[in-house]
């Protein structure tokens, strides 16, 4: 719907950070690839949908902010003195940053639908999108709700083993 596209007018490019597996880097990847653009000029927002280990905030050092709404969605946390990385995570969202996200398949989905849809990006030069690890449904809903999008491509984050 028209509605569902505003949000993301403003992003020139979007790119997925994926891995099979665990423990491999891919949120320290997308941080650092934040902070590498951001430090070349660029307007950078990073979306957290890794929705059972939202490490970017502690990472970025704003695991104690909110997120707040207005009239076009939830508003990002702004990161850095500059405010030049916009962050979304469900660590915003949860009571305690150590709580454990325990939920089914649907209803993870529909809060990815929800973060691509409903948080107020603005203009953005470049959206990376930090995934859960693995293979699971989270990417197929991720990569569906991108789709109306353009989607710049992937990095795919591997270990030499």
């Amino acid at each position: 719907t028209p509605a569902e596209r505003t949000n993301l007018a403003g992003v020139q490019h979007i790119v997925l950070v994926l891995s099979g597996k665990g423990g491999v880097g891919k949120s320290t990847l997308s941080t650092e690839l934040a902070l590498a653009l951001r430090n070349a000029g660029k307007r950078v927002g990073i979306l957290d949908v890794d929705l059972c280990g939202p490490s970017i905030p502690r990472m970025l050092r704003v695991q104690d902010s909110a997120v707040h709404q207005c009239d076009s969605g939830w508003v990002p946390v702004c990161v850095g003195q500059d405010k030049a990385i916009a962050l979304m995570s469900i660590g915003f969202l949860l009571e305690r940053p150590d709580d454990a996200v325990v939920w089914r398949g649907p209803k993870k989905n529909a809060l990815i639908k929800q973060f691509v849809t409903d948080v107020a990006w603005g203009d953005l030069d470049f959206l990376i999108v930090d995934t859960p690890p693995g293979t699971s449904d989270e990417h197929i809903s991720t990569v569906e709700a991108l789709r109306p999008y353009q989607l710049l491509g992937a990095i795919l984050v591997t270990t030499p083993q």
